[in-house]
């Protein structure tokens, strides 16, 4: 037994997998297509789990969880091989987990009061979301985040891979902006496909949860809304 009191007992020995979205490929329609839904997770997602594998059968991050792959892997902002392939994985279980069908508008309770505490209003926090997805050029992802130090929500936007549990904030929700995750539904209308997910899909359910989990670990100062 004493060689599982070791750190590397508490890590999950084995390589990743494709997960699954916890809904049908074709639920989300018409607001993200089954032909978009098979492409991204089927293929890009795929992609970056199978690029990932690759890897770790020589790397020193075999046995790692994601997360930790993702803030050890990012140095300090110098990544190395394996980081971008870790993050997009769980960027992307992230992303798949944010949707739901028949969802979207305005979430309720603590989440619409912390949300409106922290932008002023739920229209407020909507066009900044909508405004910051617009202004990113080129690839990479859009986030609702509680920051640490700040203690309040706020959204951020990130290129590329970059993930941020790289840089010290926790992740409430997420829009892939990358081409591949919107062009067969929206060709290069960005602002539609922002907008339908805010007011259609994203998962005020999974939102909830995610809150109460981050509030563990930032006090969100006064008052002291509770969540849920």
């Amino acid at each position: 037994m004493q060689g599982c009191r070791s750190r590397r007992c508490s890590k999950v020995v084995s390589y990743y997998g494709l997960i699954t979205p916890p809904y049908k490929l074709d639920a989300l329609e018409p607001y993200m297509s089954k032909r978009t839904v098979e492409l991204h997770w089927g293929k890009h997602h795929q992609n970056y789990v199978d690029g990932l594998n690759k890897q770790l059968a020589t790397s020193m991050f075999y046995g790692y969880t994601l997360e930790e792959l993702i803030k050890e892997g990012y140095n300090n902002g110098n990544p190395l091989p394996e980081y971008n392939n870790a993050a997009q994985v769980w960027n992307h279980h992230f992303f798949w987990e944010s949707m739901q069908p028949e969802s979207g508008g305005s979430p309720e309770g603590g989440v619409l009061q912390q949300i409106e505490k922290d932008f002023g209003s739920f229209t407020n926090f909507r066009e900044e979301f909508i405004c910051s997805a617009l202004s990113l050029l080129g690839s990479g992802w859009v986030w609702l985040v509680l920051k640490r130090e700040e203690r309040k929500l706020s959204v951020v936007c990130t290129r590329n891979a970059i993930s941020p549990l790289a840089l010290g904030d926790i992740p409430i929700m997420n829009l892939d902006l990358w081409e591949h995750a919107y062009y067969l539904d929206y060709k290069d209308d960005r602002r539609m496909y922002v907008t339908n997910f805010i007011d259609h899909l994203v998962s005020w359910h999974t939102v909830t949860l995610r809150m109460m989990r981050g509030e563990a670990f930032v006090n969100l100062g006064e008052p002291n809304i509770p969540v849920a």
